[in-house]
């Protein structure tokens, strides 16, 4: 009984009691323990990412072109974005406005995104990679307007960006997967563009920090149940009231009916999972379509670390799969409705 006790104990501090994928274990063992709070120190949070990120930054990618350009924000702030058009593409494409993740904090890249280059080249698609206005220096709602902004801008110059209005999807990761769901929510709300399809990767939904994912992932190695309020508290503020608003926190909006469908990402060693199960299932719940994909064994951005494993280039492909399914088969809102005879 007492070893058990004390295996339990050794659990919490390492995860050893929650389940690894077997192709990632070699790589979570060797992961550095992160900082108690990592965004004590912004400026070396933002440096370690864009560290992280360099090996998976192509010096040179033919299969894009990227226009660098900018539009003005809610604030009168300049918002820069980075279009990318896939190489060779002729004529009008569907639209993916994407959103970086980074804890409403980080995440900016010199150049777009990897996930940006793979919608783009996966898709055949017009990527309009935003940077959104980062929290400490920025908080909630500066940086969710600047990137419903940008879905407006991308709507209003879609013949110029040679884009179809009407083929528009949203998409991005961890939080740039929460500020996705509540510009779906802003859009629906305000009547604003349409919006085909949001694909939520891991995304960062709610500020209660309430589910059992939260407290059960505890491993300093990999962003965890703690690290999460350090992120709400740098987004909203350490002095933010329990009345959280559903476009900081889509977790919180009441009403889910009407919202573009849906595709959720989440992983078995993600804090994160259970509110993105939970907010699919309610999405399911106002009869929007969803679809899910879980990855049992797998931590937060987990392909960043392991890009090479057989289980992240599946799910890579899985969402790329069903990003590019939902702009192909996207029905076209001002085309009359096809007759039973179209066949």
């Amino acid at each position: 009984m007492h070893a058990h006790s004390h295996a339990h104990d050794q659990g919490e501090t390492r995860s050893s009691h929650l389940f690894v994928h077997p192709e990632l274990a070699d790589v979570f063992a060797a992961l550095p323990e992160r900082p108690d709070n990592p965004y004590a120190d912004v400026a070396a949070l933002r440096a370690g990412f864009r560290a992280l990120m360099a090996p998976l930054m192509p010096a040179d990618d033919g299969r894009v072109t990227i226009r660098r350009t900018s539009l003005t924000g809610p604030d009168g702030n300049t918002i820069d974005v980075q279009v990318l058009r896939p190489a060779g593409a002729v004529g009008v494409l569907p639209g993916v406005l994407y959103l970086h993740g980074g804890g409403f904090v980080y995440g900016e890249l010199d150049g777009p995104s990897p996930m940006a280059r793979e919608a783009c080249v996966a898709a055949g698609a017009v990527v309009v990679n935003v940077h959104y206005r980062l929290a400490p220096e920025h908080r909630y709602p500066a940086g969710v307007e600047d990137c419903y902004a940008a879905l407006e801008w991308m709507a209003a110059r879609a013949g110029e960006l040679g884009l179809d209005a009407d083929r528009i999807a949203v998409t991005g990761a961890s939080a740039g997967g929460g500020l996705s769901a509540a510009v779906c929510l802003m859009a629906r709300d305000r009547r604003g563009p349409r919006i085909v399809w949001q694909g939520l990767l891991i995304p960062c939904l709610d500020d209660r920090l309430h589910t059992a994912s939260v407290r059960r992932v505890t491993d300093r190695r990999i962003i965890n149940g703690a690290g999460l309020g350090h992120t709400w508290d740098t987004y909203l503020g350490p002095d933010r009231g329990p009345d959280t608003p559903a476009y900081a926190a889509p977790a919180r909006a009441t009403d889910l009916s009407g919202l573009p469908p849906a595709y959720v990402l989440t992983c078995g060693l993600d804090p994160l999972r259970d509110e993105g199960r939970d907010y699919a299932r309610r999405l399911m719940e106002a009869e929007v379509p969803v679809e899910t994909k879980d990855v049992p064994g797998a931590w937060h951005f987990f392909e960043a670390y392991a890009p090479h494993t057989e289980v992240a280039r599946r799910t890579t492909a899985h969402w790329l799969a069903a990003l590019r399914a939902a702009l192909t088969t996207a029905p076209r809102e001002s085309a009359p409705r096809p007759s039973a005879a179209r066949a």
